[in-house]
């Protein structure tokens, strides 16, 4: 674990850590310094990871067994390495191939490349260097076969799959080594190519037709709402997808009061919904923790591979774990799901829907998963950006301080605009000056690219 003192000199050395990653790659494309103006504001800073919530450490400690100070300790370093990994990860182009965080405390974060070359360059800014065989996109492209095939074969005995960064493979979890190469089969891809995790048992989707509390549907299944949403002067929440179709009505908890409508689902393929609640609710920057706690939500940064995460729901209320797998393929018995987070929270029927957050970041909202909070399981979330993303939502977090987002239509396609969605390696343009996403993120009207050297990189 990190002391700390070790802690305190990591943060303070990301303010200068932007400038050493220009210029310490072999083959990386020359760009002027960035400007020195003064200190910049540390990743923990800019984020809330300097202060965290007291339900998200309290949960900590109790599910991943830490003490309070190495809980804030964790989540500190969480912070720091998703700001160095996305600064490495723009300079090594190409040669990426993931990154994740270990330990305890998440102190150590590796970084992947294809060249050896890199290696000495990645240890000198603090992170171990594993030398790969694939690229990121080279894995990616794995996964995109085995999801094309899984749309025209039974995947029943298959019914998850992923990019693994960790072991450099697609990984396939199958009822059997047969199975597993009947499906590489179907996809075109070499049996050696792919990683095979024998187990028994298919990932359920978390809907709940019996009473509870949370949000009902139509009259009939339960869900729990996700994260409080905006769209234009429309206010409601992001939630699963499969628990609702566009036109379901939706009640509170108490089963009687009027709530809202469905106005967009994608299930199966993706996991996402979003309900439109009348004027009787009012959408806030918080999610609930443990004895009905509030823990606010500052933003949607994604979390790294190894990264501690909690889950609020209906059924089971709060609980924490880590991010396992994110661009996870999940086969229901309803159909496929891409691109969903896969993490070792626990979840129970009821929970569908219900928000991911790591430490003040939103993460996603509950799709399914196995196991429950008595003998433990294993959870997948939609990831919140891409549901913001898909559906033109602003997530309302505690950041929207700096007024209303600017519109795109007035703005040129390149330029940073509050709202969007924005994935690590792409590049804005801010007064005249060009910046690249270092984290998946909604842009916040208080993180502009000068200001927010954890999202972004001057280029």
């Amino acid at each position: 674990m990190v002391g700390r003192n070790a802690a305190r000199s990591r943060r303070a050395a990301l303010t200068a850590l932007g400038a050493l990653v220009l210029t310490a790659l072999p083959g990386a494309a020359s760009a002027a310094p960035p400007p020195a103006p003064g200190p910049l504001p540390t990743a923990t800073q800019t984020l809330g990871a300097d202060r965290p919530s007291a339900q998200v450490l309290a949960a900590l400690v109790r599910d991943l067994r830490l003490t309070p100070e190495q809980a804030a300790d964790r989540l500190a370093n969480e912070a720091e390495a998703g700001t160095r990994a996305g600064l490495l990860r723009n300079t090594l182009g190409e040669r990426f191939g993931g990154a994740w965080v270990s330990g305890p405390g998440a102190e150590e974060l590796t970084v992947a490349t294809t060249d050896a070359a890199d290696k000495a360059a990645i240890e000198a800014q603090g992170a171990r260097a594993a030398v790969v065989r694939r690229n990121l996109g080279e894995l990616s492209e794995v996964q995109r076969r085995l999801d094309a095939a899984a749309a025209r074969t039974d995947t029943a005995r298959t019914p998850v799959w992923y990019v693994d960064v960790k072991t450099n493979r697609v990984v396939v979890r199958a009822a059997s080594q047969a199975a597993a190469t009947d499906f590489a089969k179907a996809a075109g891809v070499p049996a050696g190519d792919l990683g095979v995790r024998v187990e028994q048992g298919r990932p359920r989707v978390l809907a709940d037709l019996v009473g509870g509390d949370a949000y009902y549907i139509d009259g009939q299944a339960r869900c729990s709402i996700g994260f409080s949403v905006t769209k234009d002067q429309q206010q409601g929440f992001a939630t699963a997808g499969h628990c609702g179709k566009p036109g379901s009505t939706t009640v509170g908890a108490d089963q009687k009061t009027a709530q809202g409508t469905f106005q967009a689902s994608s299930f199966p393929g993706k996991d996402m919904a979003w309900v439109q609640t009348n004027a009787d609710w009012t959408a806030t920057p918080a999610v609930k923790g443990e004895n009905n706690q509030k823990v606010e939500i500052a933003g949607s940064v994604e979390a790294l591979v190894g990264a501690s995460v909690c889950r609020s729901g209906s059924t089971t209320g709060w609980h924490c774990g880590t991010v396992q797998q994110h661009d996870t393929s999940v086969s229901y018995a309803e159909g496929t799901v891409d691109g969903l987070t896969e993490t070792t929270v626990c979840a129970e029927p009821g929970d569908s829907g219900g928000p991911y957050v790591s430490g003040s970041q939103a993460q996603g909202t509950t799709s399914g998963g196995s196991g429950d909070c008595t003998s433990g399981g294993t959870t997948f979330y939609q990831p919140i950006n891409a549901t913001l993303g898909d559906f033109g939502l602003t997530l309302r977090t505690t950041s929207a301080t700096a007024g209303a987002p600017a519109t795109e239509e007035d703005t040129a396609d390149d330029a940073w605009v509050a709202g969007r969605v924005y994935q690590a390696g792409v590049t804005v343009t801010r007064a005249g000056v060009t910046y690249r996403c270092l984290q998946n993120h909604q842009a916040q009207g208080a993180w502009s690219p000068e200001s927010t050297p954890a999202l972004w990189q001057r280029a």
